[in-house]
């Protein structure tokens, strides 16, 4: 494990009965930084975020954090260490019958005992840092765009001040502009707040705009983890057809490269 990293994954294996998605996977974390993970469909990136959380267990390998191996930790431990992690889902994942504020209550009911009226106040501090207008809160997701969905759970996964942020997929389903305006909004948290973050993403804008490094899960391991211009040069085939391919190109073009 490196010195700097808050979260490391060593000798990683995960399966779903004769199906092996992850074989002698490692990864390192680090402490404050954005790390892009990206691989093509069946790689298994959401299977490996939910091996890290603990929503699934690893059939072998560890997963540690701050030096600390999370499958041997107690329950109470666990919880704790839970409590420091955002995470925002595919497609936002908020609760329909909720309004936004009571989304973003959700995680400080789970883990924090406090007065409703602090929980509220709480609230509406993440919902404005995450970029909505307080008129928001009252609103219930179905009543959002797909943008504003986003934003709410972003202000979710924000709730109990993390010190990392897990996203999947987060500029999905958004136009270029507002896919832009949501990178420009996690790079700025990031910045402001000190946070880590973990983003699945397949948008080669988000990875030149905001990563600074890039995870590739190819042959059922990280094939590589650097920075972008130094990704692009690894000779692995995927690589070359995904940073070099016409999407490659037009993202390279598009950030002036």
């Amino acid at each position: 494990m490196t010195q700097d990293a808050l979260i490391s994954v060593r000798g990683l294996r995960t399966a779903f009965g004769p199906h092996v998605i992850h074989e002698n996977l490692d990864l390192d974390i680090r402490r404050g930084e954005i790390l892009g993970l990206v691989g093509g469909s069946g790689t298994g990136k959401t299977v490996l975020l939910n091996t890290i959380l603990g929503l699934k267990q690893p059939d072998g390998g560890d997963v540690f954090f701050e030096g600390h191996r999370y499958g041997g930790l107690s329950r109470a431990d666990r919880h704790r260490v839970n409590s420091r992690w955002g995470v925002l889902f595919q497609n936002g994942a908020l609760f329909t019958s909720l309004t936004v504020r009571e989304n973003v209550m959700a995680p400080l009911r789970e883990h924090v005992s406090m007065p409703q009226e602090l929980m509220e106040e709480i609230a509406g501090m993440k919902i404005g840092l995450a970029g909505l207008s307080p008129e928001a809160a009252d609103r219930y997701p179905s009543e959002l765009s797909g943008g504003m969905r986003k934003r709410a759970a972003l202000a979710r996964a924000l709730a109990l001040d993390p010190d990392i942020l897990f996203l999947d997929e987060p500029t999905a389903g958004l136009d270029p502009i507002g896919a832009a305006a949501f990178d420009s909004l996690i790079l700025e948290l990031s910045q402001a707040l000190g946070l880590t973050v973990l983003m699945i993403t397949h948008d080669l804008d988000s990875l030149h705009a905001i990563c600074d490094r890039v995870a590739v899960l190819a042959d059922k391991k990280v094939e590589a983890v650097a920075p972008l211009e130094a990704l692009m040069r690894n000779p692995h085939p995927w690589i070359q057809e995904y940073f070099h391919g016409p999407r490659g190109r037009a993202a390279t073009a598009g950030q002036g490269g």
